[in-house]
């Protein structure tokens, strides 16, 4: 604590702006993290975040103090609800003003998504330094706007048009950082209930699903009904899950096949060390994951995003040979059976992409952001 005009003022190093996602969110608490563990106090760390966002649950569950701003992001198109958009954001942005004025940080990271704009805006203003930290190979249009001021961009593949680049690549949970396949598959398999001497396929599409994934798992279940060797963790998502289940099972009761789907996995990192292959969406969140578990994947771009950022990320991980890329149009079961048959046929090429994943994985940086979160925080 300092003090400032006869009252006690918090003394705060940074302050981490984003969210609205999980790809947004957990980067933004994995830098939080690794600044504690580098020596700053956990009080002088707080996340800024949107209230439509799901930071107001996953911050303070990592034991960080969030503070959320109103608004929601503006379409592009004319509408009503833009002119809503636009108010909201200016009253964000008076709040970020007044927070930034209060608090007084060293520095403030923008993580990209909703909030960091009027909070890297009031930095801006009120100069304080703003370091960017983006996680997919196309920038979004937050960062793209926030970067024009930052004194660096953290960037998680090169080639990120950015300026003032420096690629660090993007944090991973601890937890998931921890995962060693050859170690941990057995005991991640017991838990899951997964019988001795089947390959697993692990099938999601983020927390909310993904549709055109789940329908093709659907079809592909149907098709491998008669594979005893197989079991299909399919993580369908709270979206998608009545739709998909419906119907009941995919394959008859007593079918070879062990096809289980879960509406959310609460425990990622053990289904991470229990697959032999994944079928999934490219964010920047889950790409890193992957790379860091050396977990082979059948990567599913979703083409409902900014500047179409996940096939850059999945061309990435093809090109470091840790991935298979299926553009979302030409997804089906019959599609996703012949991806994940062709690779499981091969034990050598699948050793082989986890070995490339591992070797592209970037373990240490959130530490590496951290240190550049550091070198630019004001004296």
């Amino acid at each position: 604590m300092r003090r400032r005009g006869g009252r006690h003022v918090r003394r705060t190093f940074a302050l981490i702006a984003g969210g609205g996602t999980a790809g947004h969110v957990q980067p933004a608490i994995a830098i939080a993290r690794a600044l504690v563990e580098r020596g700053h106090r956990r009080t002088a760390i707080e996340l800024v975040g949107s209230e439509r966002g799901i930071e107001s649950r996953l911050v303070p569950e990592a034991g960080f103090e969030l503070t959320l701003l109103p608004g929601r992001g503006i379409q592009r198109r004319i509408s009503w609800q833009n002119v809503k958009s636009l108010v909201a954001l200016a009253v964000a942005f008076v709040r970020a003003w007044r927070l930034v004025g209060r608090r007084r940080p060293r520095v403030v990271v923008s993580v990209g998504g909703y909030a960091s704009v009027p909070c890297a805006l009031a930095a801006v203003l009120r100069r304080v330094p703003v370091v960017v930290a983006e996680q997919n190979a196309a920038p979004g249009a937050a960062n793209r706007l926030v970067g024009r001021f930052a004194k660096a961009c953290a960037v998680s593949f090169p080639g990120t048009p950015l300026p003032r680049a420096v690629v660090t690549g993007n944090p991973v949970r601890p937890e998931v950082l921890a995962i060693d396949r050859a170690r941990d598959a057995a005991a991640a398999r017991t838990k899951l209930g997964i019988a001795p001497g089947r390959r697993v396929v692990l099938i999601f599409g983020g927390s909310l699903g993904a549709l055109r994934i789940n329908r093709a798992a659907v079809e592909a279940a149907r098709l491998w009904a008669g594979r005893g060797d197989l079991h299909v963790r399919h993580i369908v998502g709270r979206r998608d899950w009545d739709e998909i289940t419906r119907g009941g099972p995919p394959v008859p009761p007593g079918a070879p096949l062990h096809y289980e789907a879960v509406e959310y996995d609460d425990d990622m990192p053990t289904s991470l060390a229990a697959a032999d292959v994944a079928v999934c969406r490219s964010g920047a969140s889950t790409s890193f994951e992957l790379l860091a578990v050396g977990l082979p994947a059948v990567l599913v771009p979703s083409p409902f995003v900014t500047a179409d950022h996940q096939t850059a990320n999945a061309r990435h991980m093809e090109e470091a040979g840790a991935a298979v890329v299926v553009p979302d149009a030409e997804l089906d079961g019959a599609r996703l059976v012949a991806e994940v048959d062709a690779l499981l046929a091969d034990p050598a090429r699948l050793a082989a992409m986890s070995r490339a994943a591992r070797a592209a994985a970037r373990p240490d940086a959130a530490d590496q952001i951290a240190a550049l979160v550091e070198r630019y925080a004001r004296a």
